[in-house]
């Protein structure tokens, strides 16, 4: 009679837990986690960065909003509640910034998105000198709003500026120079022309980079069926384009609202307050009156537009994709 003998394992019979492989999603899992942290650790300083640079002001201007608020050390500042806010939902002059903010904006924007969509198309075509023409066209972009917004005032300067000298004397359109800055429509002109001119740059590089991701099998495509090559640009490049359009559209909105410091070198919202802007306005509010609870309240109020328009911006080109 035979007996059959059964091994043991070593480590069961040492008393220890047997061990299982890993399956074969744990250690993908595990890698998948710790880019995760990774990441989030690298966010973490430019969060840090952002909730004190960016939301604690936020939250300090919305506080002192609600208050007739005193700069000074030791001064007292009363609280007010709404008051500031009621004032300027019924200030006259804020309303006249914002529709002048407003007829900015629908000037430069389109202006500076087709401009823009032509220099990209003329800088993707195989030109002779294509980097030294990227460089002329994005070079407005990097310059100071300062100097060019001093440069701009200068040229549309009533005596002695370049604009007047051309119309006049060099090709005699009128007979007399125009005050272009002096009035509130050819002023907002000229600081329009300023925003078109150093932004065109800026969405023309965005739009390059758009162009770059556009097959040519398409225009390939659309040329054997006989289309021409404006027809190409409508049907091909634009609604390849969408994304980058939307994002150019969206910022460029939100700094048609934030027009400052032309409007303050230029004109300084003159003459008598009609080219004045929000910013500009704000600023005097807060810094030349030192009414800072109001001036506080006019940038929530200017936030919470901006923060409207730009959603709703977003909602409807996603609605339009759909």
């Amino acid at each position: 009679m035979s007996t059959q003998v059964t091994a043991v394992p070593r480590r069961e019979a040492a008393g220890e837990q047997p061990t299982h492989p890993p399956t074969p999603g744990t250690g993908r899992r595990r890698a998948a986690a710790r880019r995760a942290l990774t990441a989030y650790a690298l966010l973490v300083p430019a969060f840090v960065v952002f909730v004190v640079v960016m939301l604690v002001p936020i939250a300090k201007a919305a506080q002192v909003s609600l208050y007739q608020w005193s700069p000074f050390p030791g001064g007292e500042s009363t609280w007010v509640g709404a008051a500031n806010y009621t004032r300027a939902l019924h200030d006259d002059q804020f309303r006249l910034g914002v529709v002048n903010a407003l007829v900015y904006m629908v000037i430069t924007v389109p202006g500076q998105i087709l401009l823009g969509l032509v220099v990209a198309l003329l800088l993707e075509s195989r030109l002779p000198a294509r980097p030294l023409f990227r460089v002329l066209f994005y070079l407005p972009v990097v310059t100071s709003w300062v100097v060019v917004s001093l440069l701009f005032r200068y040229l549309f300067v009533t005596d002695g500026g370049l604009v007047n000298w051309v119309l006049v004397d060099g090709l005699h359109v009128v007979d007399h120079p125009v005050a272009w800055l002096d009035s509130r429509w050819s002023a907002i002109g000229a600081m329009s022309a300023l925003g078109i001119w150093k932004g065109v740059g800026w969405a023309a590089i965005i739009l390059l980079a758009g162009l770059t991701g556009v097959p040519a099998e398409h225009h390939e495509a659309a040329a054997v069926d006989g289309a021409g090559y404006l027809r190409r640009v409508w049907h091909v490049t634009l609604p390849a384009l969408r994304g980058q359009l939307v994002f150019v559209t969206v910022l460029l909105v939100i700094g048609g609202f934030q027009v400052f410091i032309q409007s303050l070198l230029m004109t300084n919202g003159g003459p008598a307050g009609q080219t004045e802007m929000p910013l500009t306005y704000l600023y005097k509010q807060a810094f030349k009156y030192l009414d800072f609870g109001y001036g506080s309240a006019l940038a929530m109020v200017m936030t919470v537009l901006v923060l409207v328009l730009s959603v709703g911006q977003t909602i409807l080109a996603n609605r339009r994709a759909a």
